[in-house]
């Protein structure tokens, strides 16, 4: 698993396998879950980060960045 964070999009992207999704579904406003087929999680999106994810936490987080 890793989680990177694109600061200039504000997108945090937590990535649990690889692979290409099938289905890219929006559970709720910003929060869009990459999944197979099957419906086994690839990746969880969250747009605009910055306004869900308090900074300190943003920051405490082993960040890879895209």
């Amino acid at each position: 698993m890793n989680v990177s964070y694109d600061k200039k999009r504000d997108i945090m992207r937590i990535k649990f396998q690889e692979g290409e999704y099938d289905i890219s579904k929006e559970t709720d406003e910003g929060l869009i879950i990459d999944m197979t087929k099957d419906h086994k999680i690839i990746a969880i999106e969250i747009l605009d980060a910055s306004e869900k994810i308090p900074r300190k936490s943003l920051n405490e987080v082993n960040i890879i960045a895209s």
